[in-house]
């Protein structure tokens, strides 16, 4: 509830009075959950960081327009923002690869400096990182949605253009498909550790 009463009177500051500290407290609450949504689909630093900075482009332009619609909730409005431009991107692009997970981490993995517990870390995520590649696109934004940027699901629904049930039934269908997948993942046999 808190939440929402401050966001509304940034929105109000930005509309009406074009005030673009309002929208740098509102970038500053956003941005890494945006950037996060966005890495996690295109899997490279920088070409994350640029659409992420394109989204913020494109909901200060949406905000100041005369002619946009209200905005219900904020979190809807920029992640259905930066959904569109990852599809955007994907469809500029003349062939569709990806970088992988541990490129895009770079060598911080190899780094000797790193403690074990980093080292951990970045593994979870690469592991975490290959599951929620081999999903299905829907499936793997309403969980990154849901799960890492806690939006709600009438705010997942706002951003995706469906309705609550609709976004209740996929995500209930991710959740299964994550565990099956994760099954299947640490059925495998364990990767031997280096001798330090």
């Amino acid at each position: 509830m808190q939440r929402s009463l401050h966001e509304k009177l940034l929105l109000y500051r930005v509309r009406v009075k074009k005030d673009p500290e309002a929208f740098g407290k509102i970038y500053d609450a956003y941005a890494p959950r945006i950037y996060r949504f966005v890495f996690f689909k295109v899997s490279s630093e920088e070409e994350a960081q640029d659409i992420a900075a394109e989204v913020f482009l494109k909901a200060w332009q949406y905000l100041l327009d005369e002619k946009g619609r209200e905005v219900r909730h904020l979190p809807g409005l920029l992640y259905g923002i930066a959904r569109n431009c990852v599809i955007d991107f994907y469809r500029s692009r003349a062939t569709k690869e990806t970088v992988p997970l541990t490129e895009a981490l770079g060598d911080e993995i190899a780094d000797e400096r790193r403690t074990a517990e980093k080292v951990d870390a970045k593994l979870d995520v690469e592991l975490l990182g290959r599951q929620l590649r081999d999903l299905k696109d829907e499936y793997r934004e309403v969980l990154v949605m849901r799960y890492l940027d806690e939006l709600s699901i009438g705010e997942i629904a706002q951003a995706l253009d469906k309705t609550k049930g609709n976004v209740r039934v996929l995500v209930h269908r991710a959740l299964g498909a994550l565990k099956k997948h994760t099954h299947v993942e640490t059925d495998r046999e364990p990767i031997e550790e280096p001798q330090a």
